[in-house]
């Protein structure tokens, strides 16, 4: 989620964000929060798709690349990844936007695939049933519920009790799943035991 209800919101922190810069470019994915669901309700509206708009035009002005169910091939030491990314897929409640069969379109002879898909409940909701060629998932979502304990050993927040996999890395078979914590709040404008995170990631050939 880059914002709680309204894309507005980002304005007290875009040129911060705009400052992330890396050298095959910066991708992004949608959340739950970025459609503007929560303050519009479900049924489409003319300010409500004005607000998507916007949330898609903040990406591409911050100079991120947005991936909306759609994939882009990155050239490493002379061989491609994939980066896959789709809008918000999530169990129950939470909106089903992602498209997982466009994002995986014309991706076959990629020998790896990572997606980026904001709630970790596709991961195994979808991806572990349906698409074992995703090695890894980048999720965020949970917050930790802002309140746990996060030790090198342990970990506990009463966020476990309604989402299996909602902080750290966990693994099925050959594939991965990663959830960050994120560094904002939702709610309550603070943090207790669950610091905010930004994961730096270090890609090694197998």
């Amino acid at each position: 989620d880059l914002v709680n209800n309204l894309t507005n919101e980002v304005k007290d922190y875009q040129d911060i964000f705009a400052k992330v810069k890396a050298p095959l470019g910066v991708y992004s994915s949608l959340g739950n929060h970025d459609y503007g669901d929560y303050y519009y309700g479900k049924t489409s509206s003319p300010a409500k798709v004005k607000n998507l708009k916007d949330m898609v035009d903040v990406h591409k002005i911050m100079g991120y690349d947005l991936l909306m169910n759609e994939n882009r091939r990155l050239k490493v030491d002379g061989e491609e990844i994939g980066i896959l990314g789709i809008e918000n897929w999530g169990m129950g409640r939470f909106p089903k936007y992602g498209k997982m069969e466009l994002a995986v379109k014309n991706t076959d002879d990629l020998p790896v695939k990572l997606l980026l898909s904001h709630d970790p409940s596709h991961w195994r909701g979808e991806v572990l049933q349906k698409y074992p060629q995703i090695d890894a998932m980048f999720s965020g979502h949970t917050h930790g519920m802002q309140f746990g304990v996060r030790l090198k050993e342990y970990q506990w927040s009463p966020v476990q009790y309604i989402y299996k996999e909602w902080a750290g890395l966990y693994q099925e078979q050959k594939q991965q799943l990663y959830v960050n914590v994120g560094y904002g709040f939702l709610g309550y404008p603070g943090r207790v035991g669950i610091l905010p995170e930004i994961t730096i990631f270090t890609l090694k050939r197998a």
